[in-house]
């Protein structure tokens, strides 16, 4: 899966599920003030991200992603690293 597809596809999931303007879903944003996470928003990210991608999350991964293109720079490592583990 390349990374426009894997954008694509964060992007659709964020807009069904947290119901966010496309418009506010930029590299740039802050993730957690654009959704308005709150701890159990969180644990609803880690389902959605698991179900759609196949792989386990840690919540001390989040620690890291500040923005979007944290969050698809994460989503897209942890893809290549499944791949090579398989």
């Amino acid at each position: 899966m390349d990374k426009a597809t894997i954008i694509e596809k964060i992007n659709g999931f964020l807009v069904e599920e947290f119901e966010v303007d496309i418009e506010k879903v930029t590299p740039d944003a802050n993730l957690r003030e654009t959704l308005e996470l709150d701890s159990l928003d969180y644990i609803d990210l880690v389902v959605v991200i698991e179900s759609n991608f196949g792989f386990k999350v840690k919540p001390e991964d989040f620690v890291s992603i500040v923005t979007f293109q944290n969050f698809y720079d994460y989503v897209a490592n942890r893809i290549a690293s499944e791949k090579v583990a398989s």
